[in-house]
């Protein structure tokens, strides 16, 4: 398999994982969460465009900061950091933003919001690593 078909399977398989968890986190696990503590903001369908364009992206994101570089080392521990890092980061970012910015935006959501992307990003990435071919299980 080439190179470009190895990234592209890992790929595939990033946004898998991340469509997969993130779906049971948003849509069964934590929607009462959200619901009582940013329901008022919510919209009633989400904008399915803009949530495809942002696992895209993530994906692209996780791939290319953490689980390429650690691509030629075996194991995939270093990337599961890795990806936790850039999940916490970003998830904080949305979160400390709206927490800085929006008025009632809960606090304990925001915690829980950045540990799960953190979670969900380091769970992507070792998915994709391990697709990759060269992380062991």
């Amino acid at each position: 398999m080439s190179v470009m078909k190895k990234y592209l399977a890992a790929y595939l398989a990033t946004i898998v994982v991340l469509l997969l968890l993130d779906g049971l986190w948003l849509g069964v696990i934590a929607m009462p969460l959200y619901q009582q503590g940013i329901g008022h903001l919510m919209s009633a369908q989400p904008n399915f465009a803009a949530a495809a364009a942002f696992y895209l992206v993530y994906a692209a994101g996780l791939l290319v900061f953490t689980v390429a570089p650690y691509a030629a080392q075996p194991g995939w521990r270093s990337t599961a950091l890795a990806a936790a890092f850039f999940g916490c980061v970003a998830y904080a970012t949305y979160d400390l933003s709206n927490l800085a910015t929006l008025r009632g935006w809960p606090l304990g959501l925001s915690l829980l919001d950045i540990l799960w992307g953190s979670l969900l990003s380091a769970a992507a990435a070792t998915a994709g690593k391990l697709v990759l071919g060269r992380g062991k299980a």
